[in-house]
C-alpha cells in the first residue's frame, strides 16, 4: 500500500507539497493532467516518513497520507 496517494486529476500543480516535504519524496511530474497542470507525484516512497505535511499544505485537499 502506498504511503501517499495524490489525486493527480485534481492537482493544480502549485508545488506546495514538494516545497514542504522534509524528505524530498515528492516532485512535479513531467506529464500534464487533464486540467493542464503538472501534478505532484511520489518519487521516493522509501524516504517518505508519512508525516502528513504534504496533505496539510495542499490547498485543494488532493493528497491522502497513510501511516504504516
Amino acid at each position: 500500500m502506498k504511503k501517499v496517494v495524490i489525486d493527480e486529476a485534481k492537482c493544480k500543480g502549485c508545488g506546495l507539497c514538494v516545497h514542504f516535504c522534509p524528505k524530498s519524496a515528492l516532485a512535479m511530474a513531467d506529464r500534464i493532467n487533464s486540467r493542464g497542470y503538472h501534478p505532484a507525484e511520489l518519487v521516493d516512497e522509501a524516504s517518505c516518513i508519512s508525516c502528513g505535511i504534504c496533505g496539510r499544505v495542499c490547498p485543494d485537499a488532493v493528497i491522502e497520507v497513510f501511516k504504516p
